[in-house]
């Protein structure tokens, strides 16, 4: 677990501010900045620094299985979570009269991949009622030509965490043609995970795990490896890619192999083996605990100050994430930046993260400022 000594050694960049914008952008631990350097090193060997690289790819698939408990096997990466749901609707490659549901607290990589199709599916919404998605307003949206439904575990926008189990039971039961898709992206690294039964696991790296950018994690079961096999072009992802025959076909290897299309981010994924390990070396639980009660301090201190959160903070489902709307949002956040105090403005909403890192005295300052900024305007 994280004491106050190992916060100031391994987050030296923590001194002197109040960094709540872990769903932004992540602050990482000291030893992904050793990882990043290790990689330059080995680059600078050139050819012969490869066989480092790809070591580290494996190590990197190893940890990020079970940090989502996959088998190392069903899992591999891409650039970000973008390119992933571009390659998914390459494997699924659905026509005008299947059906997708997406939701609107959903970021957009998820959504708009369905929307900008050449022959797009029928899309869709699954509306959130008072910030939080409702399996009774999913139920009217399935049925026998739903192909995809899917949904983040976390959202980014209100920080809303999808009860799971209700969820998956009501795809599973009314539209059993259906793949489900979940992005962790806002709850890996911060949440016990608890969707384990998803068909596809999609995470870009730079946020809760700690990571940098160039990251997106990608894992399918075995069991839908056929189903979820990419139709795009490359190299990495192909096991012919040198053959003789190579210019007459192309021998895809299946499931999450073949969302590899090119030659790795190597840089990211030594960030990010690193930044896995150090997480689970503190413990996901330890985090949980940790920060979870300092998530429902900035809740219930945002009620005391007559700020609504946009969705209710729930303690048997919690997440990171608490956000609020106000008509003077940006004054709010630039009096916050003044203070030192980093949060998120965008979208029409401010968005408060709290993450293994923060300490008792980030909410007390958060909430303190507050207080003296909503006094004057």
């Amino acid at each position: 677990m994280l004491t106050d000594s190992t916060r100031r050694r391994d987050f030296p960049a923590l001194e002197g501010i109040t960094y709540l914008n872990t769903a932004a952008e992540s602050i990482p631990p000291l030893c992904v900045g050793e990882a990043i350097q290790t990689y330059w090193r080995d680059k600078e060997r050139g050819m012969k620094g490869r066989d480092a690289h790809f070591a580290q790819v494996e190590a990197c698939r190893e940890i990020s299985a079970r940090m989502i408990g996959l088998e190392p096997s069903e899992v591999s990466f891409c650039s970000c979570s973008s390119e992933a749901y571009n390659l998914l609707a390459s494997a699924l490659n659905l026509g005008a009269t299947d059906e997708v549901v997406v939701t609107d607290l959903d970021f957009p990589a998820g959504a708009t991949p369905w929307l900008t199709a050449i022959e797009s599916p029928q899309t869709q919404l699954w509306k959130a009622r008072d910030g939080e998605l409702q399996v009774k307003d999913l139920l009217p949206l399935l049925n026998e030509h739903t192909r995809l439904v899917q949904v983040s575990l976390v959202s980014f926008y209100n920080g809303h965490r999808l009860a799971w189990r209700p969820f998956c039971d009501a795809v599973r039961n009314l539209a059993p043609q259906a793949l489900i898709s979940v992005d962790v992206t806002q709850a890996l690294g911060r949440v016990m995970l608890d969707c384990v039964d998803a068909d596809i696991v999609i995470s870009s790296t730079h946020k809760w795990t700690l990571g940098i950018h160039g990251g997106g994690i990608i894992g399918i079961p075995q069991r839908n490896a056929g189903r979820l096999t990419t139709h795009a072009g490359g190299w990495y992802h192909l096991r012919n890619a040198f053959d003789a025959d190579r210019f007459e076909r192309a021998d895809t290897k299946t499931g999450a192999a073949s969302f590899s299309v090119g030659m790795p981010n190597f840089v990211s994924l030594y960030a990010l083996n690193a930044s896995l390990r150090y997480l689970e070396d503190v413990g996901i639980e330890n985090i949980v605990a940790h920060a979870d009660p300092l998530t429902a301090e900035v809740e219930a201190g945002l009620k005391e100050r007559g700020l609504q959160p946009l969705c209710p903070w729930r303690s048997d489902n919690p997440s990171g994430i608490v956000a609020f709307k106000h008509p003077d949002c940006s004054i709010l956040h630039a009096a916050l930046e003044h203070e030192h105090i980093h949060i998120m403005h965008q979208a029409g909403r401010i968005r408060i993260a709290v993450h293994g890192y923060n300490t008792q005295e980030d909410v007390g300052n958060l909430l303190r400022v507050l207080e003296t900024i909503l006094r004057k305007v």
